[in-house]
C-alpha cells in the first residue's frame, strides 16, 4: 500500500479518516463507493467511508473523548450544546438519531427536541 512518499501522504490524511470513522485500505481494493487518494499521480490509499448512523456514534465517542468524561455527566447548559453542535452536523437527519443521542446525553428525546426547540425559538 505504500511506496517512496507515500508514507507521509497517509499518515497525514490517517486522523482525518479515524475522525470520520473510515478505514483505510490499499487502492486495489477499493469498491465502487470508497474514496481513492491519489498524491503525485499515483494512487496511495483508498478510503472507505462509514454508513451515516456509524458516524453519528463517531461523533459522540469523539465528543466523548474531548470532554473526558461521559456526555451524560455534562449539565445542561453542555449539553444543550452538543444538540446545537449535533444539529449543525446533520447529526438528527440520521434514522433514530434523535434516540441515539438522548442516550448517549442519558435525556429522553422530549428533552432533545426541547433543546432543538429552544434553539429555533431563540
Amino acid at each position: 500500500m505504500t511506496g517512496p512518499g507515500e508514507e507521509p501522504f497517509i499518515a497525514a490524511v490517517k486522523p482525518l479518516v479515524d475522525a470520520i470513522g473510515g478505514e483505510m485500505l490499499p487502492p486495489g481494493e477499493a469498491g465502487q463507493d470508497d474514496v481513492v487518494l491519489s498524491w503525485e499521480g499515483a494512487d496511495v490509499v483508498a478510503v472507505r467511508l462509514p454508513q451515516l448512523a456509524d458516524s453519528l456514534d463517531h461523533i459522540l465517542a469523539a465528543l466523548e473523548r474531548r470532554q473526558g468524561r461521559p456526555l451524560a455527566e455534562l449539565d445542561r447548559r453542555a449539553k444543550q450544546e452538543v444538540v446545537r453542535m449535533l444539529e449543525a452536523r446533520g447529526a438528527f437527519s440520521v434514522r433514530h438519531g434523535v434516540e441515539t443521542v438522548a442516550g448517549a446525553l442519558g435525556v429522553s428525546r422530549f428533552t432533545v427536541y426541547n433543546y432543538l426547540n429552544r434553539e429555533k425559538g431563540a
